[in-house]
């Protein structure tokens, strides 16, 4: 009896993206914790000519096939923002990705990950991280603990298999990536309490919503907050001006201004949380597919959501505050006004905080004072070529 043979290829057209794409929805079929991506938005990223990422960037994707079908997908990329941080800081000279990564069988990924690694080898890249799928503002590293549940928007899911046939190409974690749950109908304990309180009553203080008919205006408020902020943590990549109008058009449509809050401290602009509504419990029903009849439904849940998950993607507090008591109390009073609305509005019950460094200790540490519990961990992984 003949044995398939396996082959691994590189791609570049329409239906190869496509199938590309299709792929996960044959792997995960049987995964009730999986949630199907809208399939425009998946062949999207992968589309330069959709993607302002790749204005600084540029990447390869590979199939594998065994008798013709479609058994893994892998993508190499570079990014040229990223060649620039300082290797301390996770990226660096020579240093490529690999990312959007599945496989059916240990061999497929061995397969994937050595065509991975030989493009970026042909590039000039000496070292690779992974996976990064594919922006480290997109969906970094793979899950490896909390398969048990779904992931919420912007989350990536895997098997998990996929940690052991990374390790056996010789990769190794080089950092840790956490989300935090917590019960959102629960009150905070009387310390916090009392310490939101003394920050309702300080008049240099102002918590407000932002307001969507000045979107332009309050993302750039907050995106010169977060790039304070973020400057030095690992692995942190400025948004440039292409990604930041994709990123407006994909998410202006959950946004919603009593779920993000900016804070002032004597009218200046300091802090602030964006929070949106979990959008995967309305797409998982879709199937990746809004028609016939799914673009409508999505709609009707867009005027008004109806959620079970809150999730917090970013937040952030100006150096200069940092390492003050203020940094904290301006965290905590962000956080009670959302968590209120979210309660109050959307019918939420549980909200989700990440991802976050696993040694970024002030952000660690706030999400213990509220009583989170970690549901996810998700690695990135190194290795020499």
């Amino acid at each position: 009896m003949a044995i398939a043979s396996l082959s691994v290829r590189p791609i570049s057209s329409k239906a190869d993206r496509k199938r590309f794409i299709d792929l996960p929805f044959h792997l995960y079929q049987d995964d009730p914790n999986w949630v199907p991506p809208l399939k425009g938005e998946a062949l999207g990223l992968i589309t330069p000519e959709k993607n302002g990422w790749f204005s600084h960037a540029k990447a390869q994707l590979f199939l594998a096939e065994r008798d013709g079908a479609v058994v893994g997908r892998i993508s190499a990329h570079i990014d040229t923002l990223a060649l620039e941080m300082d290797p301390a800081k996770g990226f660096g000279p020579g240093c490529g990705q690999f990312g959007l990564f599945d496989a059916e069988d240990a061999n497929t990924a061995k397969a994937l990950i050595n065509a991975a690694e030989g493009w970026l080898r042909g590039q000039g890249m000496n070292r690779v991280l992974g996976p990064i799928s594919m922006s480290i503002w997109e969906e970094p590293g793979l899950l490896v603990e909390g398969f048990d549940h779904p992931p919420t928007i912007m989350m990536g899911h895997a098997k998990p298999e996929y940690r052991g046939w990374i390790e056996a190409a010789g990769y190794h974690k080089v950092k840790e990536l956490v989300t935090y749950e917590l019960d959102i109908t629960k009150d905070f304990v009387p310390l916090l309490q009392r310490i939101i309180a003394s920050g309702n009553k300080n008049p240099r203080i102002r918590i407000r919503n932002v307001d969507k008919t000045k979107f332009e205006e309050e993302a750039a408020t907050i995106l010169a907050i977060l790039n304070d902020a973020w400057s030095d943590n690992w692995g942190f990549v400025p948004l440039t001006p292409p990604e930041i109008a994709d990123v407006g058009v994909k998410l202006k449509p959950i946004v919603f201004n009593d779920l993000i809050r900016i804070a002032e401290l004597d009218g200046k602009p300091v802090a602030f949380m964006i929070t949106l509504p979990d959008l995967n419990e309305a797409i998982a029903p879709l199937k990746g597919n809004l028609f016939p009849f799914g673009w409508a439904k999505l709609l009707l849940w867009l005027r008004k959501p109806r959620v079970k998950t809150m999730r917090v993607p970013l937040m952030g507090v100006l150096k200069e505050l940092q390492a003050s008591r203020l940094a904290s109390q301006l965290a905590f009073m962000l956080i009670q006004e959302i968590k209120d609305a979210s309660v109050a509005h959307y019918g939420a019950t549980r909200g989700e905080i990440g991802w976050i460094l696993d040694d970024n200790q002030g952000m660690n540490s706030i999400a213990e004072a509220i009583n989170c519990d970690i549901n996810k961990r998700y690695w990135i992984f190194e290795k020499t070529l």
